[in-house]
């Protein structure tokens, strides 16, 4: 039910050219029907963010970490639990009051904001930019206007770090959330990082997924 009922929140705010609405008009409806209308919402952190803080061995004690479109938190959570000081931020201030209520004594900063329209101050700030899930689910004209906010969020030599659905460039993208390319996840460079780290794996998803996870850096003379 979940992802029927998102793609047709999805397609009605796309087609009125509200792109954005129906995250809150989703996250609106967890309090009379509960967390099965959030397809994405599996109350843990992201299974794919997980495994990279392990294997990267990542300590984020003295650093700072942007979480875009946060969801429910869980994210947010796991990058605090391994030292970060972390902004969490999603356009839907339904699902920020519903991370707020799950995580009470959170140090996470949990913020109602539009990608498009960030606050100021965020800018060069993070030395970790997380996303994951929320380019696929925009429209394609957006994406490149949504990296390039990505990209201004970093601090010098700050890392973003990108996870989505994957596909090669000649595949039907299908229906959303649309599974991306790496030369729209590349785009991220002509706002002046470098890749240097790529996976294009299998999931352990049933079936499984096919996913890229991509590194990118800022450079340290910005």
């Amino acid at each position: 039910m979940g992802r029927l009922f998102a793609r047709g929140l999805a397609q009605a705010a796309i087609a009125r050219g509200e792109p954005l609405a129906w995250f809150e008009e989703l996250y609106a409806q967890v309090e009379s029907s509960g967390l099965s209308v959030v397809p994405w919402a599996d109350l843990e952190p992201n299974p794919n963010l997980v495994a990279w803080l392990d294997r990267e061995r990542v300590d984020g004690r003295g650093k700072s970490a942007l979480v875009v479109g946060c969801g429910l938190g869980d994210d947010a959570e796991e990058l605090s639990r391994r030292g970060f000081q972390v902004t969490a931020f999603d356009v839907s201030g339904s699902a920020i009051a519903l991370a707020a209520k799950r995580f009470p004594s959170s140090a996470v900063e949990y913020v109602a904001a539009d990608l498009f329209q960030p606050p100021t101050d965020w800018t060069g700030g993070y030395d970790l930019v997380c996303e994951a899930y929320t380019l696929q689910v925009l429209p394609g004209w957006l994406r490149q206007k949504a990296l390039g906010h990505l990209a201004g969020f970093l601090a010098p030599a700050g890392k973003l770090l990108l996870i989505a659905r994957a596909r090669d460039d000649a595949e039907d993208p299908g229906e959303l959330p649309w599974p991306l390319t790496l030369t729209e996840l590349d785009a991220v460079t002509g706002f002046g990082l470098e890749r240097i780290a790529l996976e294009d794996y299998f999931d352990d998803e049933v079936p499984p997924v096919r996913r890229f996870r991509a590194v990118y850096r800022c450079p340290s003379n910005r």
